[in-house]
């Protein structure tokens, strides 16, 4: 305590306002971070709650993401969100950032959340590290309507949508972008 009021006294005065800042930048970052974790960890435990093959899956995984999602639409459509990917070995989170864009007639907002299980390191560390982007044949692969229908990884990844209808069988993710949120992995 003394030493930070010594630190203070001999600081200039600017070199306090940056000071502030940058602590109100963090802990805005750090609030950030946690309702992304507080999301990412309910649609997380809903897709295990509803599908007990991703539980299967779950258990043989490396590990996991989940992002919140915006898409609005208006002849074209775009949206954004943001989310995490954990390590199952090391807990290390990693925040990324999600963006999609398309073509085609649709008009208003869908608000969806999407959850990730990597069956392997190499397919975890690849999303993770040189982001991930969904082609345009490219679905989630939940199984009738979440409902324990058998289904596997393919290319190294389960996918799983979830929206206000619950848990969404072969939802289309096409189009969308993952990559590392730098500002919140500082």
């Amino acid at each position: 305590m003394t030493l930070m009021l010594v630190v203070a006294l001999a600081a200039p005065a600017g070199a306090m306002v940056a000071l502030a800042q940058e602590d109100w930048k963090s802990m805005e970052n750090e609030s950030k971070r946690m309702k992304i974790k507080e999301t990412a960890q309910a649609s997380f435990n809903e897709v295990m709650e509803k599908n007990p093959k991703a539980k299967e899956l779950w258990d043989q995984s490396h590990g996991w993401a989940a992002f919140d999602n915006l898409k609005l639409a208006f002849g074209f459509s775009g949206g954004g969100g943001n989310g995490v990917a954990v390590n199952k070995k090391t807990g290390v989170h990693t925040y990324m950032k999600m963006g999609t864009v398309g073509v085609g007639l649709g008009l208003g907002a869908k608000k969806y959340q999407v959850v990730f299980l990597f069956q392997d390191e190499k397919t975890f560390n690849n999303f993770v590290e040189k982001g991930w982007q969904a082609d345009a044949g490219a679905s989630a692969v939940a199984g009738g309507s979440g409902a324990g229908v058998a289904t596997g990884f393919v290319n190294g990844m389960a996918v799983y949508q979830i929206t206000d209808k619950g848990l969404m069988a072969a939802a289309d993710i096409a189009g969308t972008k993952y990559w590392k949120n730098d500002k919140l992995n500082q």
